[in-house]
């Protein structure tokens, strides 16, 4: 089913958009748009957004920094499965994010709803190109038992539209964008996705994606973006874990991880990144943040050295299994 020319987003070090749709904590533009210029400035060529993300405030934040730029030099990403429409009672908080536009967020993943929610999408960044489209949220972990109700719905429309926008030359490639492994695998056997954005099923402290998904892509030529390199900000010194307070064993786990990492000289941060980038199979990893400096420390951890050693141990103490790909020493 693979046409063989599958899109191959830029790495090693892409930007994700949450953080500035105002998730857990509330940032001005100018925050924002200070970091958006950070990570170009840092090199950053790919960028990831959505409209769930403060219900439109990231789409309108990275249109307003990314505008003064060559579209030609960046890779655009968003996302379809939500139509936004006017709703005064919906402004402030809505789930992580906590001050939104006021919009309601309905799902639609039907043919139509993908091209008004493109539309919208542009209208909002004020670009007349997204090159890659992920159907978002299309899981169990957001639809609950009838979730592959849903999923079927958004493969018999969301995916035929996206896959003919592709042949049309509309976008350039198309995938999932989701938090579970299981809708990526069945993607895979229904349909003709280029990417998929895989957020915390690949990272030092969980890994559900390594046994059958990431050799299925491989199989297909077909890449993966990992998102939640840090696990929602569990490895990098934070308390939550996959977007709520870390339960004790993950925390006893980055322990100690954070332990065999201070007796190499690692900084977990770094060991994060550029593990989950050691793969074949991913393109790209786009940890999110609200902060320039973070970006510019980001950029600095991707680059780190790190010894070989560090790996071995993890391997030897079986904190990572013996199958995932490690950096170089």
């Amino acid at each position: 089913m693979s046409n063989g020319k599958h899109f191959v987003p830029p790495g090693p070090l892409g930007f994700g958009g949450a953080p500035l749709g105002n998730m857990f904590a509330e940032i001005s533009d100018e925050e924002a748009d200070a970091t958006l210029v950070a990570a170009w400035d840092a090199g950053i060529r790919h960028f990831d957004t959505a409209p769930h993300y403060g219900s439109g405030v990231s789409e309108h934040r990275f249109g307003h920094a990314l505008r003064r730029y060559p579209r030609d030099q960046f890779v655009l990403s968003t996302k379809v499965g939500r139509l936004l429409r006017p709703d005064a009672s919906k402004a402030g908080p809505q789930g992580p994010f906590v001050n939104c536009m006021p919009f309601r967020s309905d799902y639609d993943y039907s043919a139509d709803g993908v091209r008004r929610s493109l539309d919208d999408s542009m209208q909002r960044l004020g670009m007349a190109q997204i090159d890659i489209v992920y159907i978002h949220d299309c899981a169990e972990d957001h639809h609950g038992p009838q979730w592959k109700e849903v999923f079927r719905t958004a493969m018999e429309g969301a995916a035929v539209a996206l896959t003919r926008l592709r042949e049309e030359g509309v976008i350039r490639a198309w995938g999932l964008g989701v938090n579970l492994v299981e809708p990526c695998i069945l993607a895979l056997e229904q349909a003709d996705p280029d990417v998929f954005l895989l957020a915390g099923r690949y990272s030092l402290l969980n890994q559900p994606a390594l046994d059958e998904f990431f050799p299925r892509c491989a199989e297909r030529g077909v890449h993966v973006v990992v998102g939640g390199p840090y696990n929602s900000g569990l490895i990098a010194g934070g308390t939550t874990f996959e977007y709520a307070e870390a339960p004790p064993d993950k925390v006893a786990a980055r322990d100690r991880l954070r332990a065999i990492a201070e007796r190499h000289g690692v900084d977990l941060r770094a060991a994060a990144l550029q593990f989950c980038a050691a793969h074949p199979v991913v393109a790209t990893v786009i940890p999110g943040t609200k902060n320039a400096e973070r970006v510019r420390q980001n950029a600095e951890l991707m680059r780190q050295r790190i010894p070989a050693s560090f790996w071995q141990e993890l391997k030897a103490e079986g904190v990572l299994p013996d199958a995932a790909p490690v950096p170089a020493g």
